[in-house]
């Protein structure tokens, strides 16, 4: 079942950012959200759940050093969060 994207204000702002500086990441962010959509789950995405905080929501990883944060509902991928380790957890 592909799920819908959903994204909030902050996540759209920063993905912007992040699209306008690394122009390359246009395909693997491309792949990512249809991995998304196809399966939050997809053990190639890095998926994992948050703790503390951050609990009930999942990341997953762009890059090395770029985590997307989202929740999960029954057809929903919600984009909550994009931008490094240090800035979403």
């Amino acid at each position: 079942m592909k799920r819908r994207l959903e994204y909030s204000p902050t996540y759209l702002k920063k993905a912007k950012k992040i699209a306008k500086k690394n122009p390359q990441l246009k395909g693997p962010y491309t792949e990512l959200l249809n991995k998304l959509a196809d399966n939050p789950l997809d053990p190639a995405l890095h998926t994992h759940a948050l703790t503390g905080e951050l609990k009930g929501k999942y990341a997953c990883s762009l890059t090395y050093e770029l985590r997307v944060v989202f929740k999960l509902y029954d057809d929903i991928v919600h984009l909550l969060d994009i931008g490094s380790h240090d800035e979403v957890y």
